[in-house]
């Protein structure tokens, strides 16, 4: 918390905080421009926004692109507002729509966090059922885990868990998880004007990754970055669903890891 709020002190910060809201996903030379600063000190000011976590950077190849990441302020919210549920209702509200209607260069979503945890005990919060039925709210995956298994999802805590098509790409313990992501369900129609529209939405494939790492600093136990991403346009309609849902998730799984109490529990 002291380093959210000493980063959010600075003017300049804030700045490159407003441009990263406006264009998510810029490299530094592009964060540079306008602003009236030198590369090197746009540089130093990144790197203590990427120590409050309140920005992630991932690697495309030779580029290294910046993205808005609103897990502390969330955290925030939840420390200091979580008693009052309207106003923090009002919080969330407020940083969903401002994450789904901000138009993004990069048709994807990155998101970091740090959990007080083990990396072993991270990843089997990620894929043991009983865990996630906690957390989730008794939704969410269901696989054996291991690459080219199917992973059923359960929608709804009185549904089943159905096969939407999702494959498990990637499943390293402890370290990294991926699968792909299932296509847009009937209920979604509703949100095209036509069944030609809503037909060609449903070729959609996007994929979700789990990135576990230790902290820089120690004492902050675990980094947990999950990018989802190869959305066809930023206008996706997948995009625009799962936006608010991950933060939330990640929300619920921290404070689970973390021995706290859930909204659900309280």
């Amino acid at each position: 918390m002291d380093a959210v709020f000493k980063a959010l002190a600075d003017a300049s910060r804030r700045r490159l905080l407003d441009r990263l809201n406006e264009r998510n996903g810029q490299t530094l030379l592009e964060l540079t421009e306008g602003l009236g600063m030198s590369r090197q000190a746009v540089s130093k000011h990144l790197a203590l926004l990427e120590a409050a976590n309140l920005v992630s950077a991932v690697r495309h190849g030779r580029e290294k692109l910046h993205y808005l990441n609103p897990v502390p302020i969330h955290d925030i919210a939840d420390r200091w507002i979580g008693r009052y549920e309207r106003g923090r209702l009002s919080v969330l509200a407020h940083l969903k729509q401002s994450l789904e209607e901000t138009p993004m260069s990069k048709p994807e979503f990155v998101y970091v966090t740090y959990i007080q945890t083990t990396p072993d005990k991270l990843y089997q919060a990620l894929t043991d059922p009983e865990l996630i039925k906690v957390y989730m709210g008794g939704m969410g995956p269901e696989s054996t885990w291991e690459v080219g298994s199917p992973v059923r999802w359960k929608s709804s805590p009185d549904g089943e868990f159905e096969e939407l098509g999702q494959r498990v790409l990637e499943a390293e313990p402890g370290k990294r998880l991926s699968y792909s992501w299932h296509t847009l369900q009937p209920m979604h129609r509703q949100l095209f004007d036509s069944d030609e529209a809503f037909a060609e939405a449903l070729k959609e494939r996007s994929r979700v990754t789990f990135e576990i790492e230790p902290a820089e600093v120690a004492m902050l136990g675990v980094k947990l970055t999950i990018i989802h991403d190869l959305f066809d346009s930023p206008d996706s309609k997948m995009l625009e669903g799962t936006s608010g849902g991950w933060i939330m998730i990640l929300s619920a799984l921290k404070t689970f890891l973390e021995g706290g109490k859930l909204v659900a529990d309280q």
